[in-house]
């Protein structure tokens, strides 16, 4: 029989979020799996159509649950490199991959530079951000089809794995057995 994850679902995890409703099934799923990995506190950052950092705190006291704490979304970065291409006259599509440096000497490095490494700053901003908002010293857990691009630029990023969500899945249909 199918699982369905929801907010309602048993995870063992407290959705502490203003509106665990809107929570998505693929955060709850990714903080199961963090969870399982036993890497809190934790920031997951999945980077697909969009690019999502899930916040999953531990117990706060020993008869507590660990916590999906809450979520940042932003555009992926194929997103926002087909909004370029597509409304940006002068600019075409370009390969999703790191410039030879970050000063674009011609138009296609340029875009390139502005996508990754922007993408990079972006990571290691909300990375430092959070971190300072909670006062947590984080494992970061990258997933995602896009992580890759991101990774190998900056050290923000402790670990990848690439079938967290997976990972989270079968985290839940055995709690649920």
């Amino acid at each position: 029989e199918p699982l369905c994850v929801s907010a309602e679902t048993d995870t063992g995890i407290l959705i502490d979020t203003e509106n665990p409703a809107e929570v998505g099934a693929d955060r709850i799923v990714n903080a199961a799996a963090v969870v399982a990995l036993g890497a809190l506190p934790a920031i997951v950052i999945d980077m697909g159509t969009a690019t999502t950092f899930d916040v999953v705190l531990p117990p706060s006291a020993p008869d507590q649950l660990p916590a999906l704490a809450g979520v940042v979304i932003t555009a992926g970065l194929r997103v926002a490199a087909d909004a370029l291409a597509s409304r940006a006259a002068q600019l075409s599509r370009v390969a999703l991959e790191a410039p030879p440096r970050a000063l674009g000497r011609n138009t296609i490095h340029a875009v390139q530079s502005g996508l990754v490494f922007g993408y990079v700053g972006l990571v290691e901003g909300l990375v430092r951000r959070l971190s300072a908002e909670l006062n947590i010293t984080p494992t970061v857990i990258g997933t995602g089809g896009l992580i890759n691009i991101i990774a190998p630029h900056t050290d923000c990023i402790d670990q990848i794995e690439p079938w967290l969500t997976l990972g989270g899945l079968r985290a839940i249909g055995e709690r649920s057995e």
